[in-house]
């Protein structure tokens, strides 16, 4: 099938670039471009400053790597949360769903990815040594393997573990209501709660 043709090259610019977004395919994007020229020139301008602004404007905590406005993140400045408890996750998107169970009080670690030596990821290019840093150096007892239950994940996990033992802290890992195979952000809210709440030691995942 031939690839639709516009009569304006600024509509099919702007479609094509929606269209690069993950799950946006092209009759998407030209519905979503559409709608923005129904709004109002200031709504319009207001959506396209706000995406310049996070691109240009967006850090990244010096702490735990999550997305910041500033230096250091909301959640490693909030001096309520368990600071003795550190929870590694792979991605922000992993934060923000844990954030939302409303379970866990601790902080966080993103590393940035998982091992996986098919897509040339390696242990030098995640948040690793950072985070034994932080295990040395921060009164950290308790550490969370909270990675998606995939091979990539239970591989990045067992690397952990064995950089994590000479340190002597308590590490653990999901409890297995979420499935094997599965990624964090498609869990639902309180299986997931529940797996941080009844997280076992990670030692017994491969003693049994």
């Amino acid at each position: 099938m031939s690839q639709q043709q516009f009569s304006s090259s600024l509509l099919e610019d702007a479609i094509h670039q929606f269209a690069k977004l993950p799950g946006i395919g092209r009759k998407t994007a030209l519905r979503l471009v559409l709608h923005l020229l129904k709004e109002s020139e200031e709504e319009v301008e207001n959506f396209g400053n706000s995406i310049i602004r996070l691109r240009k404007e967006i850090l990244y905590c010096k702490i735990c790597h999550n997305i910041s406005d500033s230096d250091i993140c909301d959640i490693c400045s909030n001096l309520s949360r368990d600071r003795s408890v550190v929870c590694v996750v792979e991605n922000i998107k992993d934060v923000i769903t844990i954030e939302n169970t409303q379970q866990f009080r601790g902080l966080y670690h993103v590393l940035g990815g998982i091992i996986s030596p098919m897509d040339g990821v390696g242990p030098k290019d995640l948040e690793i040594d950072s985070l034994l840093q932080r295990v040395e150096n921060d009164g950290i007892k308790e550490v969370i393997l909270a990675l998606s239950t995939t091979m990539e994940g239970d591989t990045t996990n067992f690397y952990l573990y064995r950089k994590l033992e000479p340190f002597h802290v308590k590490i653990t890992t999901l409890a297995r209501g979420v499935s094997i195979g599965d990624e964090l952000e498609y869990a639902d809210e309180i299986t997931l709660g529940r797996s941080i709440q009844n997280r076992i030691e990670f030692s017994q995942t491969f003693n049994k």
